[in-house]
Parts: structure tokens; C-alpha cells; sequence
């Protein structure tokens, strides 16, 4: 076993022996800190401003072999040499989402304020559970919670929350949170209380048929039943239909069900849409059901000069999903849940002895773990607090207005070209469409739109998204970055066409062929 300050063996780059604690950033490494991290931004910068396609289309087959063959217990002892070998199983082969034909998933390319927040935040390395252990970076994260709650439209008084991993943790929190508020007003206080088990089962959420799966993966975790999910169909315009909401609700209340939530999207995954959240939060408040929004991806509509109107009705829910590192440009992981009544947090509270007992609570010491599902929790919220203070909100908004803009012209583009047929236009920047070839049966469709997708994505080429509408295979474009143009769009489109005609050109011929049997 090594001791302190003990050198390590010669690495087998042939540099001098080095002691473990150099390795260390401390005042002491702090030029060597410097170097380093000046050689990892350089190699970055490089990369990206080299790349001329989002990807290389490589394939897990070819490159785990490279991963799975390097020693990892035998150190190269020299950044250099790391960074080199970085770039053989990582860089090279990235996925780069700053680049315009980047098109797939709602991955964003990111601010520089925020990467600067980023830099910095990891050296620090605060962790936001406890107030020793982080100081202004809990009132940081505080002050953003509040500026967040007030853009929503919640009393800034009683609202509150807390920077989460994303948005499937942040809903899984709110659901938690209604769970618990529906568990209290049911056994109240009286002494014939029903067991938990059988509280349980009788609750039920209600979604649309558009909404995130995280919805029935919160369920799972928190021990409810496999049918307590109840999804309602949604409109032309991919929306909750609120008469099926209110059906649903009805019908739950004459079957002994509680339903402890309703979950209503502001910017489904696939469509973009914006569920009609005035008349949804005027059906919860008549029944008295918790509503929770998931605005993980129209979150951004919050600061949008233009169309903040979109999410009217939002500040009557009783919880918030957003996920700044979707609509807001900033890196992974930055996302917050927001509540109208501070209150309901207790339900994430655990004192510890050793952390955050009680009697600081009663110092009034703001510790964010009190909030919390996790402990230990990285300073994600500077990164926002960086970009507020350079770059501000109004700028941010612009950015996405420019992203949904885009995605209008590119309905319009696809609904005009004989070659597809175009669902929905998005309220956001998705769209979702499918290569028709003519004279082909349903399975060739979905066939030839399949192989499109991974064709284009070995290419390396562009990289755009598949899902299915009405169980029919469909492609589809989630736009979130300001540099793409409708040209490089339109280009992305003659690349489906291409791939998917050829496909169904060669069924169609192997069809024929083909002897009768």
C-alpha cells in the first residue's frame, strides 16, 4: 500500500515518477491545474470547430473493443498522452450537438456563460446539500428558484424548489410530493385509518397519451400499481382532450379511486405541444386534484419575448417541471422543481445528526438537502446564474423564439413537398413526419422510414429521431439550435428521400422477383 506522498511507478510514457498528491488541485498545483485544463479546452475547441457532420456513425462493435482493450491500471502519467488517447475513444466519435445537422433529440448546444459556470462550478466542486458545505451557492441556487417561481407566476412568497438531475427526477419528486398530499386527506385524523398498502392502491394520475414516460416510471418507484397510470387521448392538435379528462376523473371518483395527480405537458416529447392548461387547472380546482405541468421542454417559453402567452394557465399548478438544459441552452444536468406551496417539500425531508438536524432548521440554516431527493448534489444552478448575468433572460428567450421559428418554416417546407406527409405543426420546434413512397404497402412505409433513420445516422451525415404516430413508424426533427438554417434542412430531407426511395425501390423489385408459392 502506498503512503502519503510516496511516488507512483514510472508511467510507461517514460516520465519522471510522480507523487499521488500533485494530482491534486490545490494552491499549490494550481499552475499545473491551469495547464491542464488550457490542453483539455484547446483540444475541444479544435474538435469542434472541426467537425463537418454531428457524428462519424460509428457502431458500438467498433469502437467497445478500443474502450475495453486499455489498462486501466496502468496510468500514462501524462495529459498529453490522455487527451490523445481521449480523443481516439471519445472526441473523434462524439455526437456534437452544436452541429446544424445535428436534428434528433432535445439536445441543445450550449451558452458559453453556462460552460464557464460549468469550469468553474467542477473545480470548487460545492456540494448544494448543506449550508457548510456550499454558502452563496445555496442562496444562488435559492435566488434562482424564486426568479423561476415568479416567471411561472407563483406568489414568490410561498413558492419554492430545488435544482433536480432532469426532468424524470423532478417529476418523480412532484408526484411523490401529491402522493404524499393525497395520502394525508385521506386518513386525516381519524382512528379508523385504512392501512398504506390499500391507500395506495386506490390512487390514481391521469396524463395524456403525449406524455413523458417518466410519468409511469414515477409511478413504478413509488409503489403503486401497474394500471395506476390512466392515460386520456389527445386532440387533432396532439392536446389533452379536457372532456376525456374530466370523463376520467368522474369516472375514477365512482369507481373508489383517488386521483392523487393530473399531469398536464407543456411541450410534449414528439409533437411540441402545449396541453390547454387554463381549462385543465379549472377542472383540478373544481375536484381539488394536485396539478402538475411538465414543462421540462417548454420551460423556455418563460423568458420567450414573444410567445409567453403559450403557457397561460401554468401558474395555477401546483408543481412545475423545467429543465433548463433543453430549452435554456444550458448543459447537462440543469433542471429544477418548482412548487407553488413551499409546504410540500416536508414530504423530502429526513434530519440526520450528522448533517442537517433539526435545530438548524430552527436557525433558520437554508440547507437544500431538506428539499431534496439526493444528498450530495453538484452547483448545477451556476451555470444558470452565469448566463442571467452575461448574457440575460430576454437573450435566451430570443434563442429559442429563432429554434421554433425555424421549426415553422420547416412544417411548411414538408406539408409543400409531395415526397412526405407532415403531422401536427408543433407549438415548439419538433417536427414529425415520414418519407411515403408510392405504391408501397404500410409495412414498406414503415420499413423504408426505419431505414432511412439509420442509414443516415451511419453516414454520420445529420442525425434525426424515428417514433410512431397512430403505431405507424415516423421520423422526426427536434430543432434546438439557432445555427440551422432551412437549408440544411431541406438537404437533410433529399438524404431521407434518397435512402428510404432506394429501400422501397429494392422491395419492390424483390417483391416481384420473388417466385408465387
Amino acid at each position: 500500500m502506498s503512503l502519503p506522498g510516496s511516488t507512483i511507478a514510472a508511467p510507461v510514457t517514460g516520465s519522471r515518477p510522480t507523487s499521488p498528491r500533485a494530482h491534486l488541485f490545490t494552491a499549490g498545483t494550481a499552475e499545473d491545474y491551469r495547464r491542464a485544463v488550457t490542453q483539455g479546452i484547446e483540444r475541444v475547441a479544435a474538435r469542434v470547430t472541426g467537425v463537418d457532420r454531428p457524428g462519424t456513425g460509428i457502431t458500438p462493435d467498433e469502437l467497445a473493443p478500443r474502450v475495453a482493450g486499455i489498462d486501466l491500471d496502468r496510468p500514462l502519467g501524462d495529459t498529453t498522452a490522455a487527451l490523445d488517447e481521449l480523443h481516439d475513444v471519445y472526441l473523434r466519435d462524439a455526437v456534437y450537438f452544436h452541429h446544424p445537422r445535428y436534428l434528433a433529440h432535445l439536445n441543445c448546444p450550449v451558452v458559453i456563460p453556462a460552460l464557464l459556470g460549468e469550469a468553474v462550478l467542477s473545480a470548487v466542486n460545492s456540494s448544494l446539500d448543506t449550508w457548510d458545505q456550499s454558502a452563496g451557492g445555496t442562496l444562488i441556487e435559492r435566488r434562482l428558484v424564486d426568479w423561476t417561481a415568479e416567471r411561472i407566476g407563483f406568489g414568490p412568497a410561498a413558492a419554492d424548489g430545488v435544482f433536480t438531475s432532469g426532468g424524470t427526477q423532478s417529476n418523480l419528486q412532484a408526484l411523490l410530493l401529491a402522493r404524499e398530499e393525497a395520502y394525508a386527506r385521506i386518513v386525516g385524523g381519524g382512528t379508523d385509518r385504512p392501512s398504506r398498502p390499500e391507500v395506495l392502491s386506490r390512487l390514481r394520475i391521469i396524463t395524456s397519451t403525449a406524455g413523458h414516460f417518466s410519468v409511469q416510471k414515477a409511478a413504478k418507484l413509488l409503489g403503486l400499481g401497474a394500471d395506476a397510470v390512466l392515460t386520456v387521448a389527445t386532440d387533432a392538435g396532439r392536446r389533452m382532450r379536457t372532456d376525456e379528462l374530466a370523463e376520467t376523473l368522474d369516472r375514477c371518483r365512482r369507481e373508489g379511486h383517488t386521483v392523487m395527480a393530473v399531469v398536464a405537458t407543456a411541450g410534449t416529447t414528439d409533437f411540441g405541444t402545449i396541453d390547454p392548461l387554463e381549462r385543465i387547472a379549472e377542472i383540478c380546482t373544481a375536484v381539488g386534484v394536485w396539478l402538475h405541468v411538465d414543462a421540462a421542454y417548454g420551460c423556455g417559453l418563460l423568458v420567450s419575448p414573444t410567445r409567453r402567452h403559450l403557457l397561460t394557465g401554468i401558474e395555477r399548478a401546483d408543481s412545475v417541471t423545467v429543465d433548463y438544459h433543453k430549452s435554456f441552452f444550458q448543459p447537462v444536468s440543469s433542471s429544477a422543481l418548482i412548487v407553488r406551496d413551499r409546504r410540500v417539500l416536508r414530504h423530502a425531508t429526513w434530519h440526520a445528526d450528522y448533517l442537517n438536524p433539526a435545530r438548524m432548521a430552527e436557525r433558520r440554516i437554508p440547507n437544500q438537502v431538506d428539499k431534496s431527493l439526493q444528498t450530495t448534489r453538484r452547483f448545477d444552478a451556476l451555470k444558470l446564474w452565469l448566463t442571467l448575468r452575461i448574457m440575460g433572460a430576454d437573450a435566451v428567450g430570443a434563442l429559442f423564439d429563432e429554434v421554433i421559428d425555424l421549426a415553422a418554416a420547416a412544417w411548411r417546407l414538408l406539408a409543400d413537398d409531395p415526397r412526405f406527409e407532415v403531422v401536427t405543426r408543433s407549438q415548439l420546434s419538433t417536427v414529425v413526419f415520414r418519407y411515403l413512397p408510392p405504391g408501397v404497402s404500410r409495412d414498406v412505409v414503415d420499413d423504408a422510414n426505419l431505414y432511412a433513420r439509420e442509414a443516415l445516422a451511419a453516414s454520420g451525415a445529420a442525425l434525426v429521431a424515428g417514433t410512431k404516430v397512430d403505431g405507424a413508424h415516423h421520423l422526426k426533427l427536434t430543432l434546438l439550435n439557432p445555427e440551422t438554417t432551412l437549408d440544411d434542412i431541406a438537404h437533410v430531407l433529399d438524404l431521407i428521400a434518397e435512402h428510404a426511395g432506394w429501400y422501397a425501390r429494392t422491395r419492390a423489385t424483390a417483391e416481384l422477383s420473388s417466385p408465387v408459392g
